[in-house]
């Protein structure tokens, strides 16, 4: 899923503080402000996908016109993407266990077949083809 939050950047006496005022205990920091936007993307994607796994209610984002900068201070948008987040840091290996005709099995085996890479990359086309990844 994607998603698009408002975010507050505060200005410290070294880069910046960023919390997101719609996401209970979603904050980070930054070095600079490209470090920080980085970072912040990053927390809003790792903050969202969690709340996804788990079912839990994902709350709108308010209205960015809601929240006011003062000084040196930013109010932005930040977008992340569950998925993309999912793919780069969800990749540790789960064992299935799947029933396949026992000729199937040793013809794949005579000719040196990878089983889990072949059904990893049907599974991934299968997935493409609904339009899911």
């Amino acid at each position: 899923m994607k998603y698009v939050y408002p975010a507050i950047f505060t200005k410290e006496v070294k880069g910046y503080s960023i919390h997101f005022p719609d996401l209970e205990s979603c904050y980070t920091q930054g070095d600079n402000l490209e470090d920080g936007i980085e970072m912040a993307e990053d927390v809003l994607a790792f903050t969202l996908y969690n709340l996804e796994k788990n079912k839990s209610v994902i709350p709108a984002p308010s209205d960015i016109k809601l929240f006011t900068a003062e000084g040196e201070d930013l109010v932005t948008l930040v977008k992340c993407d569950t998925a993309l987040y999912r793919k780069r840091n969800s990749s540790k290996a789960v064992k299935k266990t799947l029933t396949i005709p026992e000729w199937l099995n040793e013809e794949a085996t005579s000719k040196g077949v990878n089983f889990s890479q072949v059904l990893q990359e049907a599974l991934i086309d299968s997935i493409n083809k609904e339009g899911k990844l």
